[in-house]
């Protein structure tokens, strides 16, 4: 599912407010992580995740591992803070704007 920038624009506003979920230790993105994450994104849909340190190809590499393994969309990444999305289709949380 691609997002548009509508919906991008939403979905930003509502994660202004959100806290991170997901706090990525030494390791970084890893099999358990991941795990972890598609949990979280089938209870809230919308999720914040702070990266581990590191230069800016590592966290890309990070956000990579995490949405391909998760099937979640990148919404925002600032720093070292990535939000992602992902519909929940038997439960569905957010409405999105077409």
């Amino acid at each position: 599912m691609s997002l548009s920038a509508t919906q991008i624009r939403y979905l930003r506003s509502l994660a202004h407010d959100l806290r991170p979920v997901i706090l990525l230790g030494n390791k970084g993105a890893t099999e358990a992580v991941a795990k972890e994450l598609a949990s979280a994104l089938d209870i809230h849909e919308l999720v914040k995740v702070k990266l581990s340190g590191g230069d800016k190809d590592e966290r890309q590499e990070q956000i990579d591992f995490l949405t391909g393994h998760t099937g979640a969309e990148k919404v925002q990444e600032i720093g070292h803070v990535v939000v992602l999305f992902r519909r929940n289709d038997q439960d569905p949380k957010l409405a999105l704007p077409r």
